[in-house]
């Protein structure tokens, strides 16, 4: 039986989805008649929940969902053909499942982020997957990865681990008392990861080689 557990963030530390955020947030601003807004700064909050992005963008919380729903409008539609894995991204996946049980924990929109990996080919390797829609406190708060656990029928007391690029990523591990694994293939500055995580590598496959040398 495998002892470990392994929960991946999406973006940033499986998937490069950046064309089709950015492309949405157009959209969705150009739908209600606002200006278009700094693309750098979008890619600054990639890894929050859309709600929290579009209100740090200057979005009246009495309008914020009617943004989010235009998002998800043009999200829905084109995600699949704007959404790539990252470099060794299915390497990293494939090597994982060989020794650990698999999940995803991501501020993503679950039933997307689950047609996505099943578009992709990935999602048969992961027992779970746990989006924005699935809690009512999304990372860094501890409840995705403590939900994610609960289940798979996982207690604490096995190896966890939860590999992300942000600093949501493993503040939410930390929290959840669980092993914060930060690459730095996607959104995050190393800098602020090093705050959380002296486990930093290149990217998601780095990763796993090195949960197996130094966990085994």
């Amino acid at each position: 039986m495998k002892e470990k557990v392994i929960l991946f963030d999406l973006d940033g530390t499986l998937i490069d989805s950046t064309d089709a955020i950015l492309h949405c947030f157009e959209r969705a601003f150009e739908k209600y008649g606002d200006d278009k807004r700094d693309e750098n700064l979008v890619k600054e909050l990639i890894g929050f929940p859309l709600d929290v992005m579009f209100e740090k963008m200057g979005i009246d919380k009495e309008v914020v969902w009617d943004y989010v729903d235009a998002y998800k409008e043009c999200y829905r539609k084109i995600s699949k053909q704007k959404t790539e894995f990252l470099p060794n991204a299915v390497d990293a996946i494939k090597e994982a499942s060989k020794f650990a049980r698999l999940g995803i924990v991501t501020t993503k929109t679950a039933r997307y982020s689950e047609e996505l990996l099943e578009h992709m080919g990935v999602m048969k390797y992961f027992e779970v997957l746990i989006g924005r829609e699935n809690v009512t406190h999304p990372k860094p708060h501890p409840e995705p990865i403590l939900l994610a656990l609960e289940m798979m029928e996982v207690s604490l007391d096995k190896d966890i681990f939860m590999i992300g690029d942000t600093f949501m990523d493993l503040e939410s591990a930390k929290n959840a008392k669980v092993n914060p694994v930060a690459v730095l293939s996607g959104y995050g500055r190393e800098e602020e990861l090093k705050k959380y995580t002296d486990f930093i590598v290149k990217d998601s496959l780095e990763a796993v080689r090195k949960i197996v040398l130094q966990y085994n």
